[in-house]
């Protein structure tokens, strides 16, 4: 397993190269199995990757989506994640409703985080104990380097156990839900979508800081083996050409 990054000249080119990776996977997925597995993650940056996807003729049938991390806000507010891809993939695409498995972020964060669990607990059919595998996650990255909703000092981000939970991010005085370390790390491919110049110092600590995914969150995956691929623009990247 490696890590890859592609520079794009631009945050639209990026994504829409980020969206191309995630289809061909996906595609390869579906070459060995009935079903394939994307859970996505929000913020703006991935507006564009979910218009490429949206484009593309693809067999949405096939493919069951969930959320990397949810706002601990209703779906119809303007700040959830599931708006935003509801909007420019779920509907355009014609993504079945029964394949969409979203964060009820509109329940208490607590009850919101223990019911995705369950959710996906069901989904994959698991072991007590186990973790799931998705065939792809879409990560982001933070201007401080968080990436899920796993932001610096997080305790959380030792944790290779649980699937889960609800977490208040102090300096945004709010809550979200977020999936695990074990799960992201579990992910049978990775993709990031890292793009922006406010980005750029956050790359910079990524790929160049000594390996500390507590300071850093989003160095998760750089030493732990797995199929990880990063697409990011000119101006991010501006630390690492």
């Amino acid at each position: 397993m490696s890590v890859h990054r592609k520079i794009c000249p631009d945050p639209v080119a990026a994504a829409r190269a980020c969206a191309q990776e995630i289809l061909a996977l996906l595609d390869a997925a579906l070459d060995q199995q009935n079903t394939a597995t994307l859970a996505i993650s929000g913020g703006r940056s991935p507006a564009p990757m979910f218009e490429e996807l949206a484009r593309q003729r693809f067999d949405w049938d096939r493919v069951h989506l969930f959320w990397v991390d949810e706002r601990a806000v209703p779906p119809a507010d303007p700040q959830s994640n599931y708006r935003l891809a509801h909007e420019l993939l779920l509907a355009p695409a014609q993504v079945p409703p029964q394949n969409v498995h979203r964060v009820e972020a509109e329940l208490p964060p607590g009850e919101a985080a223990r019911r995705y669990e369950a959710e996906i607990r069901s989904f994959f059919r698991l072991a007590p104990g186990s973790l799931p595998q998705f065939d792809v996650i879409h990560r982001g990255l933070g201007a401080d380097a968080h990436t899920a909703s796993l932001f610096p000092g997080e305790p959380l981000i030792d944790d290779r156990e649980g699937i889960a939970a609800a977490v208040w991010v102090e300096k945004l005085f709010a809550w979200r839900i977020t999936l695990l370390p074990g799960v992201l790390l579990n992910a049978r491919h990775t993709v990031v979508l890292a793009t922006g110049a406010d980005k750029a110092v956050a790359l910079r600590n990524v790929f160049l800081a000594p390996y500390e995914p507590k300071q850093f969150p989003g160095q998760l995956g750089l030493r732990e083996g797995i199929a990880m691929k990063w697409f990011v623009d000119q101006a991010a990247a501006r630390w690492l050409e």
